[in-house]
């Protein structure tokens, strides 16, 4: 009487592969292509799929995703300040090695900088041609956003971009991205609110500077909330105000604007009840949002 012969067995997912070795949850077997290490054992690709499904995303401290250790929010913002500081000085053509001001790369003025820097209420325009600018004056209201992008010359940018290199990592990791980019901007706009409530309306400004303030008192906050030591960002602050109110061509307001406005946005996301927190978080940031906005709406009745 003749035996059957003994069979091994194969990996479920790869029939043409024989395998002693199985999956420690379903426990089907699996090739070494298919092996996924576990604390004990191997697991399969549909296990460790289930696994993850049912798993809980990790969350920083603040209610934020994880997601924000690699950084990708701060080169992004990064990223769109250099195109955007590239296209500036696109913007002056001929006039780009001219002058001086090589269409912004020294900190002259340029048809960009002149279309989004944030402005009341000023005519200017081809020679015969004035026309009427500004958010009072023409109801450019996009100049609230896109001045926190703009920058007055190469040196501008590489001072607010080397800042949000240090700053913005270390917010984005302990925040996650999205808050992060929340605070980010919530910070520059209120710089630029303030700049448009407070400077004389045919006077322009620009630059990253009011979102990159408004990151400094953020680290702060976070640090204070954190029970850490204040000591690495407390002198950057203070140097920052004093170089603010001693150089001239700054915008003070614009400066001190992003640093309230992101001081305030850090208060809210850092204390906001662990239970409630999105909640909290989400209806705060949007005060503050409004708040703004209002100032913005009031000024330009002033100016009307």
């Amino acid at each position: 009487m003749s035996e059957s012969p003994v069979t091994a067995p194969v990996c479920y997912r790869h029939p043409s592969k024989e395998t002693y070795i199985r999956c420690t949850r379903c426990e089907r077997p699996i090739c070494p292509d298919c092996m996924n290490e576990a604390s004990v054992g191997h697991q399969c690709p549909e296990c460790v799929a289930q696994g993850r499904r049912t798993q809980r995303p990790a969350r920083t401290a603040f209610g934020g995703s994880a997601a924000g250790r690699a950084g990708t929010a701060t080169k992004s913002l990064i990223g769109i300040n250099v195109v955007v500081m590239l296209i500036s000085i696109m913007s002056g053509g001929s006039n780009a090695v001219a002058g001086g001001g090589w269409g912004g790369l020294l900190g002259s003025d340029t048809p960009l900088t002149q279309w989004g820097a944030v402005l009341g209420r000023a005519v200017y325009g081809p020679l015969g041609e004035p026309a009427m600018h500004g958010i009072a004056g023409n109801g450019e209201w996009y100049r609230l956003v896109t001045a926190m992008f703009l920058h007055y010359g190469i040196l501008h940018l590489l001072m607010n971009m080397y800042a949000l290199w240090i700053l913005g990592r270390e917010l984005e990791r302990v925040l996650g991205p999205v808050r992060y980019v929340a605070l980010y901007v919530l910070a520059g706009l209120g710089g630029n609110v303030a700049a448009y409530v407070f400077s004389a309306p045919n006077q322009m400004t620009a630059g990253a500077s009011t979102a990159v303030f408004g990151l400094m008192a953020a680290m702060f906050v976070l640090l204070r909330r954190l029970k850490l030591s204040v000591a690495p960002i407390l002198p950057v602050i203070v140097i920052n105000v004093v170089f603010t109110f001693a150089v001239t061509g700054i915008s003070v307001a614009g400066h001190l604007g992003g640093l309230v406005t992101g001081f305030i946005a850090a208060v809210i996301l850092a204390y906001a009840p662990a239970r409630i927190r999105n909640v909290v978080q989400g209806v705060g940031l949007a005060a503050v949002f409004v708040v703004l906005l209002v100032l913005a709406v009031l000024r330009t009745l002033s100016l009307s």
